[in-house]
């Protein structure tokens, strides 16, 4: 069974402390490793329980903070505002996720040459982000992800492969946005996939927030078919 490592995994990012968490596996590491960010809401019930699930199956697991320790999360509102400036501040956010990246393959417990990074909504886009910037990562996968960019991934740059879940029915996602980034992988020589769950909404996979805002819907048939791919696809780029 994995257990809750007690101390928080810290890190500084310009003038902001961040403050993730950690599940290791049983076992003597270094092991493959997990990076995972959360929703724009931050991390609830159901995402600490996958990477509970994901530790349980040998892989170290951190989860991501982008906003900081002492950012305010405790409404959807409050969030919202860390969210948004994020938005509005994209080399940053960028940054962010590279320095995540950087500081998990810093630690001895972790095999450097096998991370993999997945994210949700809002982290759906920065684990974008991290494969755009060129780390060295194996591969990342954006569950119903915002998918616009303000720097596109040039040719020869990107080094991960790439799985994208997403939704027909995605208001922070629309098809519009899903052929431009086939257009700009295609156009990179990324190797990346692309699923599309014509019916599903936002946040197909988080029942934890089914139903907050229009267009916002859990999907249990889409959770299911995506996180089965998700757990082939990490077996293949990290075993």
């Amino acid at each position: 069974m994995s257990e809750a490592q007690d101390a928080p995994f810290r890190l500084v990012h310009e003038d902001t402390t961040l403050q993730g968490f950690v599940f290791a596996p049983a076992g003597e590491g270094p092991h493959p490793a997990v990076l995972m960010f959360p929703g724009a809401t931050g991390p609830a019930e159901t995402f600490r329980r996958t990477a509970r699930e994901l530790a349980d199956l040998g892989y170290l697991v951190i989860g991501a903070d982008m906003y900081g320790v002492d950012a305010d999360i405790s409404t959807p509102q409050a969030a919202g505002v860390h969210f948004e400036a994020l938005l509005h501040a994209p080399d940053r956010l960028r940054s962010r996720v590279v320095a995540w990246f950087e500081a998990a393959c810093a630690r001895d417990d972790i095999d450097a040459t096998r991370v993999a990074a997945i994210g949700y909504c809002f982290g759906g886009k920065c684990v974008l982000e991290l494969a755009r910037s060129g780390a060295d990562v194996r591969c990342v996968t954006s569950f119903h992800g915002l998918l616009k960019t303000h720097a596109p991934a040039q040719a020869g740059t990107v080094r991960a492969k790439i799985a994208i879940w997403t939704g027909g029915r995605d208001p922070y996602a629309p098809l519009e946005d899903l052929d431009e980034v086939q257009r700009e992988f295609d156009s990179a020589g990324v190797d990346y996939q692309s699923t599309l769950f014509a019916q599903a909404q936002h946040s197909f996979t988080d029942p934890d927030h089914d139903g907050v805002a229009e267009g916002i819907a859990y999907d249990r048939l889409s959770h299911r078919v995506s996180w089965a791919g998700t757990l082939a696809f990490l077996d293949e780029c990290l075993r």
